[in-house]
């Protein structure tokens, strides 16, 4: 049975707080696991979560900013010390790689597991699998920043209706979903077009077009909004979102399940990131994240 949901292992801004570990999120998607943003930390938060190094297939980092990155020390250690016996894949900017090398052999440790480099430098595909099509595209922060997005490839629905008015039962089922036809029936006579799930992952950013074009259509949309919305000429300053843009965001790219992340710690209420997002007129699923919440994708319409 395949398994698609979000672990929040962390959800702070720059200062983490006694109730908000530094940024971490891990996407596990038919079987694989994409671990995004491993901030100070990452490690023990897995341990907390119930997360292991052998469930990584990719790292995601959208930055060399601290509290998206520093935790890379530990859990590539953690990757090695385990033993994964697959192939893991880290993805982060290509202007970023003196960063990486220096928290990849940040200590000495026994290497043991082969980590694959597959710097980013543009906006584009970046890797593909029978599950997804892992996709990136930049975005407006101080330092050189990047969001991901994961597609599922379009699937076909069969209608059992259809299927009956052309006597297709049993086994024809299956054959006509191979084949694409069966005597004189074809297989749009029969079914329709299901439409891929789709994620996304929108850290530190300014309002930028990248933004609008990784939330599009997304059913589960993880985003920062760093600020409220009183405080956006900060916001607009440092390059992040506030709780409004970000959910006007989503409004727009008609986003299923919101997920608000990524708090600056000068702020007490959670709640007033719902109220803000709800006024900006988000009216889908919404989730302010808190640390070791789980998150399912949604179910395909």
């Amino acid at each position: 049975m395949s398994v698609r949901e979000l672990v929040v292992l962390g959800t702070a801004s720059q200062v983490p707080t006694r109730h908000r570990n530094h940024n971490g999120y891990l996407l596990r998607w038919d079987g694989e696991g994409i671990l995004f943003d491993p901030g100070e930390g990452t490690q023990r938060q897995m341990l907390r979560a119930g997360v292991a190094a052998h469930d990584l297939n990719r790292i995601c980092v959208t930055h060399f900013h601290g509290d998206h990155s520093l935790g890379l020390a530990g859990v590539i250690q953690r990757i090695n010390l385990d033993k994964v016996p697959h192939p893991v894949t880290a993805h982060y900017p290509r202007s970023g790689q003196r960063f990486f090398d220096r928290l990849r052999y940040a200590t000495a440790y026994r290497e043991t597991v082969g980590i694959t480099e597959a710097p980013v430098d543009a906006d584009g595909d970046l890797a593909a699998t029978r599950s997804y099509t892992l996709q990136t595209r930049r975005l407006s922060h101080p330092v050189e920043s990047y969001g991901y997005r994961l597609t599922e490839p379009d699937g076909r629905r069969m209608l059992p209706e259809r299927l009956a008015a052309h006597g297709i039962t049993g086994p024809d089922v299956g054959r006509i979903q191979r084949a694409g036809v069966l005597g004189d029936v074809t297989l749009d006579e029969v079914s329709e077009v299901r439409r891929g799930q789709r994620f996304a992952f929108v850290m530190d950013t300014r309002l930028c077009d990248g933004v609008h074009a990784l939330a599009e259509g997304c059913d589960l949309l993880v985003i920062e909004s760093t600020f409220l919305d009183e405080d956006v000429e900060l916001a607009e300053e440092h390059g992040h979102l506030t709780a409004g843009q970000a959910a006007a965001v989503a409004r727009d790219a008609g986003v299923r399940h919101l997920v608000l992340t990524h708090f600056s710690q000068r702020y007490a209420d959670p709640e007033d990131f719902e109220r803000q997002a709800r006024a900006a007129g988000y009216a889908g699923e919404l989730t302010v994240a808190y640390d070791l919440l789980r998150v399912p994708v949604p179910k395909r319409r």
